[in-house]
């Protein structure tokens, strides 16, 4: 097999399974070369994925070493696709009632769902995630993409439980939105003990719901890696959660005058980009 096919399917493999240690033998093997060609192979790989900020291929050395594929999107990426992003959300016609902002379109664009689950994976690939949560309905895709690029599953937590799910284990909580207690369920079954849970969601105006999901893990005797949000309300009243990321913060909305202000949230700051 030529160099140049080796590159390709290699490359196809890595991506297909980030986070994963890979032993050199086994593209050896694979490719029926030698393991210093393959050394070489990853060499150029490394250094297209750096040199466009799009990836960090990790070596590790030793007997049980080997290489694996860490998603990883540089800060140039990152402020390029949040400040489109944020201009995109100032459209007028988002408004909802409430002081709510349709995402709808958004959280169902697959570019747009993978460059978000790129850029929340960055921020947490050095954080040893067990599992990415959220909660119904909106939140799911969400989920899904950041649990893709992490290579971890993820969990839903409901508002009703399913006969299909066996026992739960359910949290009440104060709905900033509702302003009245609610409750959310997750199934026993769906987070193993002690598991390190990101938590993450499509839209936050006070963060009840995220502080629900935050009990829900504690009830599992789990820990949070971080909490994040695809947007903010940064308006109308304090917030019952104080740790959070958001990839948008939404300053304002006017429904009278139909004016959305928004711009890049507090992720890029909180984010360490220096990775190549």
């Amino acid at each position: 097999m030529k160099r140049s096919e080796r590159l390709v399917d290699m490359t196809k493999y890595l991506m297909e399974r980030p986070h994963t240690l890979i032993a050199l033998p086994f593209f050896a093997k694979r490719y029926g070369a030698a393991k210093s060609s393959i050394s070489e192979d990853l060499a150029i790989l490394k250094h297209t994925l750096a040199s466009n900020q799009d990836g960090v291929l990790e070596t590790v050395a030793g007997a049980a070493g080997g290489v694996r594929y860490i998603p990883f999107l540089g800060q140039k990426h990152a402020e390029k696709y949040l400040s489109d992003l944020s201009s995109r959300i100032e459209d007028p016609s988002r408004i909802l009632a409430g002081g709510f902002v349709y995402l709808s379109d958004i959280l169902g664009d697959t570019q747009d769902l993978r460059r978000i689950g790129e850029l929340i994976a960055t921020r947490y690939a050095y954080e040893d995630v067990d599992a990415v949560m959220t909660v119904e309905t909106k939140g799911i895709a969400l989920a899904q993409a950041v649990a893709r690029y992490l290579n971890v599953p993820f969990v839903t937590a409901r508002k009703r439980s399913k006969v299909t799910e066996g026992a739960t284990v359910s949290v009440n909580y104060i709905s900033s939105s509702l302003s009245r207690v609610s409750k959310m369920e997750l199934p026993t079954r769906a987070l193993k003990k002690g598991s390190k849970v990101l938590i993450v969601d499509d839209f936050m105006k006070g963060g009840g719901t995220l502080t629900g999901m935050e009990e829900l893990v504690k009830e599992f005797d789990g820990t949070i890696a971080g909490v994040c949000v695809l947007c903010e309300a940064d308006f109308d009243k304090e917030k019952l959660i104080n740790n959070y990321l958001s990839l948008v913060k939404i300053s304002k909305i006017d429904t009278e005058k139909k004016l959305i202000l928004a711009e890049p949230g507090n992720f890029l700051d909180e984010t360490d980009f220096d990775r190549f």
